[in-house]
């Protein structure tokens, strides 16, 4: 697969993710999202990517702390659970390849950050996965159709940017 062709395929997914996201009604998670529509354009479709990326939302990010401490958006973790994957490319990431793993994860939160003010999903919906009144809240005021899943789309777009000789390298 050639640059240009990866690129199509992910300027076909952004096109289409921008058109069905704001309205799904199910599957609305921001993790399972952006790893697995990312996985997809890669060619690696399996339902154990979606499970593995489903806690890292609600059970991880948007996670509230007893000392305060907010848990990341999931579309951060499944742009990092990316990442990894893509830079590995067929093969299980050596050891001295976890460094670039690392940076370009940091590079990719840092502009997350940049772009969105935060990183943390409380910061930017205000939602509290471990409390129910949160998540009443959340729903109601239809934070994922208004504003979540722009996080989603950009990360997905971000991960590309990052990984641009990667994905050209060994994602044929």
């Amino acid at each position: 697969m050639t640059k240009k062709n990866i690129n199509v395929l992910f300027d076909e997914k952004i096109k289409e993710l921008e058109e069905i996201l704001p309205k799904i009604e199910t599957d609305r998670n921001c993790a399972a999202l952006t790893l697995t529509n990312i996985l997809e354009i890669l060619g690696l479709d399996n339902f154990y990517f979606y499970n593995l990326a489903v806690p890292l939302a609600g059970g991880f990010g948007g996670f509230k702390s007893l000392k305060g401490w907010k848990g990341p958006c999931g579309a951060v973790c499944g742009g990092c659970a990316a990442i990894g994957i893509i830079l590995g490319g067929h093969k299980k990431l050596k050891y001295d390849q976890q460094l670039e793993a690392y940076q370009t994860a940091a590079k990719f939160v840092h502009y997350f950050e940049k772009k969105f003010g935060s990183t943390s999903c409380y910061e930017l919906c205000g939602i509290e996965f471990n409390d129910l009144d949160s998540v009443n809240n959340y729903i109601e005021n239809k934070k994922w159709e208004n504003q979540c899943y722009k996080y989603v789309i950009f990360a997905i777009d971000k991960v590309r940017e990052l990984t641009a000789s990667d994905l050209k390298k060994k994602w044929k």
